[in-house]
């Protein structure tokens, strides 16, 4: 069974492939036509962390292609209680057709994925976010009209969002710069991942210290919390890190004049984005959060749905 736990599990004909399904998929959905590629296939969302956009969109996306979906709150299963990830996922792998796994740690979605014998979706760990680039590679063609050969600025955290978008975007032939403080680079395995496959997709790679020095020339500009969610002890510490790492209008100047402004929300105005630029003119933030939807319809109907 096919499972999507990293970006580097796609080809660039796998991420053509899902492209194509979620601008067909979204067409469809919005005109209510019927889909039913998820007829009789129960999905399981295995949370650990809540969830607004991604629990959400895989729970809409499944029912819009004709399947169910089952929530399953980790606080109320027995992984609460110690029970191995192993033992849940030979169960839950017997009852559902696949499963869709928010979570701390990459290692839990990997077991779920190597004990259930379904289709496994990462959508977040501590290492990655897949799903939500897949949504925004859509975001960037419908707003560009293209993908290879852009450049997009990532501005803040190297965290798993980050590792993740190094990784679409290389595959996609996208050149990305991101700018970070030292102390919060993206992992170095996936960086050194991104720069093998950017070198086989004909663009570049690479993480500056300087913010302006990434946005400079930018198509896209994208940004996410400078806290996330289990590194509230860390607030004070990371506030002053990222103090001047905020997409602000002056950051816009460094990037081209018709830049658009990426973030995977929630987001903290007046910190890592300014209000004026999330709501204003450059801002694709809104479109990116629908396309959640058609990114997560995507996925499950190139993994699970009926051929």
């Amino acid at each position: 069974m096919r499972s999507l736990l990293s970006m580097a599990d796609l080809s660039g004909p796998d991420l053509d492939s899902l492209l194509k399904r979620a601008r067909r998929l979204k067409r469809k959905i919005k005109s209510h036509e019927e889909t039913v590629s998820l007829r009789g296939k129960v999905v399981g969302l295995l949370f650990e962390k809540p969830s607004t956009r991604t629990r959400t969109s895989f729970e809409v996306a499944t029912i819009r292609l004709g399947g169910h979906s089952l929530y399953l709150s980790a606080n109320e299963l027995q992984l609460s209680r110690g029970e191995p990830v192993k033992d849940t996922a030979r169960i839950l792998g017997d009852y559902l057709d696949a499963i869709v796994a928010r979570v701390y740690s990459q290692d839990v979605v990997n077991q779920l994925a190597e004990f259930s014998g379904v289709s496994t979706i990462n959508a977040l760990s501590d290492m990655e976010h897949p799903t939500q680039i897949v949504a925004d590679l859509l975001t960037i063609n419908e707003a560009k009209g293209r993908l290879k050969g852009l450049k997009i600025a990532y501005i803040g955290d190297g965290d798993n969002v980050c590792n993740s978008l190094l990784l679409g975007a290389s595959i996609a032939g996208m050149n990305i710069s991101v700018g970070c403080p030292p102390n919060y680079r993206p992992n170095e395995q996936i960086l050194k991942r991104a720069v093998e496959l950017a070198r086989s997709s004909g663009s570049i790679v690479e993480v500056v210290t300087d913010p302006a020095e990434a946005a400079g020339g930018a198509d896209v500009l994208y940004t996410d919390v400078w806290v996330s969610m289990g590194e509230e002890a860390e607030k004070e510490r990371r506030l002053t890190a990222f103090r001047d790492y905020q997409i602000n209008s002056k950051l816009l100047e460094a990037a081209k004049s018709d830049v658009s402004v990426m973030h995977c929300l929630p987001a903290h105005r007046g910190m890592e984005i300014t209000e004026e630029v999330l709501e204003g003119p450059h801002s694709i933030v809104w479109l990116q959060g629908e396309n959640k939807l058609y990114g997560a319809a995507a996925v499950l109907d190139w993994l699970v749905g009926k051929r």
